[in-house]
């Protein structure tokens, strides 16, 4: 057929004119790779080919490339090898598609103990530059806090409005969930245990302290930040893919203002509603299981419970939440802001979004967790 890729070979001595014909494209990729290994039949002897496109149909990426590679084999065998008659598409074409040898390197050898000590030096690093960029970014925020103060028009209440519900408004059936299954098992275990020693009673104490202070908020922040901490990452980090957040620099609006803030006022607002509901879905299922499993009727747990708990152990779980909150929303907003141009890295980024956010919290947890005992709060 006319259009498929042919060549005709001419011979002077020690030069071979190829004279190339027909549609060199990607369709004819068989027909072309067969002719391209057999490179275009020459002799042993020959020590200059010249490759004349003056009769070529079409010309695409694939053929300027497979013609490139055999013009690039023939010179590392010694051969002067040469292209003409091409088109100036068809000499931009073969220049951008151009056949590159791609070096291998030898495995570089490796000691494991070696490796081992720089794997944790690269993690000290890291961990210090996430420290570093917290820091930073908590400056911007109270800055940003600062002109809201300042200037009390620039509250964008619709948008912090939006995202109580969706943090949570949203998160209240989840929310709830969790934490009544896991006061109904704290219930549980502890009615089994305690039993033991004819102290089952004492398990109203132990769920209404253990609830409060502790797994209530400690619960429902880690379910903010894998549900809503990964939300803002991905949302932010999906932006700066969109390069939509340099377009709002460029129209002279900072985007701690705009995208930062009524994320962050939003989670400052929800987590403690959230955990307030998580204190009362965990103690009702604590109660329906201690009247249930042990006999321990709602009468009597509401009167050991009054008994066991002051105002203080509720507070001190309510107090946690802005803190967590902040934690959440703030590693939320940094790992998003690092995210570069591809789907690899965003998900990366909120892999490392959520895997932050829950480590802060439990830390957190901990430190606050001596800060009351130190000064017996």
């Amino acid at each position: 057929m006319a259009d498929e890729p042919q060549y005709e070979s001419r011979r002077l001595g020690a030069t071979v004119r190829l004279d190339l014909s027909g549609r060199w494209s990607i369709a004819r990729g068989r027909i072309m790779e067969t002719a391209a290994q057999q490179r275009f039949g020459l002799d042993a002897d020959v020590r200059e080919v010249v490759f004349d496109l003056k009769r070529l149909q079409s010309l695409d990426t694939a053929g300027a490339w497979l013609i490139d590679r055999t013009r690039a084999e023939l010179e590392a065998s010694g051969v002067n090898a040469t292209i003409e008659g091409a088109t100036p598409e068809q000499a931009i074409l073969l220049k951008e598609a151009a056949w590159r040898d791609f070096a291998h390197e030898a495995p570089k050898r490796g000691y494991y103990i070696v490796d081992m000590l720089a794997d944790v030096g690269a993690s000290v690093v890291g961990a210090w530059n996430d420290f570093y960029d917290g820091v930073a970014f908590f400056g911007q925020v109270v800055a940003a806090f600062g002109r809201l103060i300042v200037r009390p028009g620039k509250f964008r209440g619709t948008s912090v409005v939006f995202h109580i519900e969706s943090f949570g408004f949203r998160s209240i059936p989840i929310i709830a969930l969790i934490n009544f299954l896991v006061g109904g098992i704290v219930a549980q275990q502890g009615l089994f245990q305690l039993s033991r020693f004819g102290a089952a009673t004492f398990t109203v104490d132990l769920i209404g302290i253990l609830v409060l202070r502790e797994l209530a908020v400690l619960l429902t922040s880690i379910m903010v930040a894998g549900r809503s901490g990964s939300a803002v990452t991905a949302e932010l980090g999906s932006m700066k893919m969109r390069e939509e957040i340099d377009a709002l620099r460029v129209m002279g609006l900072d985007p701690v203002d705009v995208l930062v803030m009524p994320r962050l006022l939003a989670l400052l607002v929800s987590l403690p509603i959230l955990t307030f509901i998580a204190d009362l879905s965990a103690l009702f299922g604590g109660l329906l299981v201690a009247w249930t499993y042990g006999g321990i009727n709602p009468d009597v747990f509401m009167s050991r419970l009054q008994s066991a708990i002051a105002m203080n152990t509720f507070l001190v779980g309510i107090i946690k939440a802005p803190v967590m909150a902040m934690v959440i929303g703030m590693v939320a907003v940094v790992e998003g802001f690092r995210v570069e141009g591809s789907a690899e890295s965003l998900g990366g980024q909120v892999t490392a979004s959520v895997v932050k956010s829950i480590f802060m919290v439990i830390l957190m947890d901990g430190l606050f967790a001596m800060l009351f005992a130190s000064i017996d709060y």
